[in-house]
């Protein structure tokens, strides 16, 4: 009966499933709340609320034409596995990284994976102003996603070096982010990026309320950024 909700979601938003993909999203959340008895993964318990605020949330994306023609996708800060998650079970035909700084999570991620058969998801230890510089992920991925809480100027920094030029980056913020989006705009343009539009997505029925900002990778990062661990949170680029 729960994931009636989850089922009426997605044929609202025209994205297409099966049962077996709605068994694997009912196992995901069953055993990730057991987990979270034991370590700390989401703040969210009720599965009702759980569903709306991890799962719809982080689909939203699902039909943008960047998320469609994407083929290596990395999820920046995914905390119990979001939006990642919920969109490598919608798109197993490519491939999810991700990444987090606490590896205790990341291992559950992987248990839960490995155990539902999830098999187009790797997960990627350390701190993105550090994992950015290394050869193997630089410029490596065709879009990056994130819903970690961060301002976008911060949040541009640990994810643009990440995407490839041409490809592109789909940061979650509040439908009341206008300010920080129009001030972040020239950290972004030094970064590499450039803001190709936002997307506000409202659906009260859910209590969700999004703007996702959609930036077009233009240009290669310049070698100067990510700058060291801890600086872009400390002094966001202006």
């Amino acid at each position: 009966m729960l994931m009636e909700t989850l089922q009426k979601a997605f044929d609202e938003m025209n994205i297409p499933y099966d049962n077996s993909v709605i068994h694997k999203f009912e196992e995901y959340m069953e055993m990730l709340l057991d987990w979270n008895e034991k370590i700390n993964l989401t703040a969210i318990t009720d599965k009702e609320e759980f569903i709306k605020k991890h799962y719809i949330d982080s689909v939203l994306c699902y039909s943008f034409p960047e998320m469609r023609k994407a083929k290596k996708i990395i999820d920046v800060g995914t905390g119990g596995g979001f939006p990642g998650i919920p969109l490598a079970l919608l798109y197993p035909e490519k491939q999810f990284v991700l990444m987090d700084s606490l590896k205790k999570r990341l291992n559950i991620i992987d248990d839960l994976a490995n155990q539902l058969g999830i098999l187009n998801v790797a997960t990627l230890h350390g701190r993105a102003e550090d994992l950015a510089r290394s050869k193997e992920h630089r410029e490596n991925y065709d879009c990056c996603v994130s819903r970690a809480v961060a301002n976008l100027a911060t949040l541009s920094e640990y994810c643009l070096p990440f995407i490839k030029k041409g490809g592109s980056f789909l940061a979650y913020k509040s439908i009341r982010a206008e300010e920080e989006i129009k001030a972040a705009q020239k950290s972004i343009f030094l970064l590499g990026g450039k803001i190709s539009r936002e997307e506000k997505v409202i659906l009260p029925v859910y209590d969700l309320d999004h703007n996702i900002v959609i930036i077009d990778k233009i240009s290669n990062t310049s070698a100067k950024y990510p700058r060291k661990a801890g600086t872009p949170s400390k002094e966001p680029l202006k």
